[in-house]
């Protein structure tokens, strides 16, 4: 799946609505700060205009625990109509959504949300995975750390990106 991503042409799309849309929005955070070009489309807005952010060379990656979010699939459905790949994160790799994808990622977590209904420890795996995502790109891509401190002007990071750098660089 990973190679998906190392290989687009285009941007990688993360989507996803509720508490895995938060959690997609992160991803295209991390995404972008370690180097491949990402952004976060909410479902609904996609639906309504929105859906010219998708293009071919695109890599869309939905999550959805249960992968029966309409909205999500009729985006995702649409996205591929554009010429973008589509990878979905889910726990149900036999949901609506999962067949539309062209690769799935299968992300059971499960006993770890309470009462199998608020949304906490399979989030929390969906974050790791997505940490581990950009972890592998930004390596396979050979992007540096001085790459990602040069976006990262701002705040702490920014201020401290001296001494962050030596720290990666093992020269502390």
């Amino acid at each position: 799946m990973a190679d998906l991503v190392i290989a687009t042409t285009g941007k990688v799309i993360t989507t996803g609505a509720g508490t895995s849309g938060t959690i997609a929005r992160r991803l295209a955070h991390l995404l972008c700060v370690t180097g491949t070009p990402a952004l976060y489309q909410n479902p609904g807005d996609g639906l309504h205009g929105s859906l010219g952010v998708a293009a071919e060379g695109d890599v869309v990656i939905a999550i959805c625990k249960g992968g029966e979010t309409a909205e999500l699939s009729e985006f995702v459905s649409r996205t591929k109509e554009r010429g973008a790949l589509a990878v979905v994160l889910t726990a149900k790799p036999e949901s609506s959504l999962a067949h539309l994808a062209d690769e799935v990622v299968t992300i059971d977590s499960s006993g770890a949300d309470p009462s199998g209904i608020i949304a906490m420890g399979s989030t929390l795996a969906t974050a790791a995975w997505g940490d581990a995502l950009a972890m592998l790109v930004m390596s396979a891509r050979s992007y540096s750390w001085e790459q990602v401190l040069h976006s990262h002007p701002g705040g702490a990071v920014g201020k401290n990106a001296g001494s962050l750098l030596r720290g990666v660089d093992g020269s502390a």
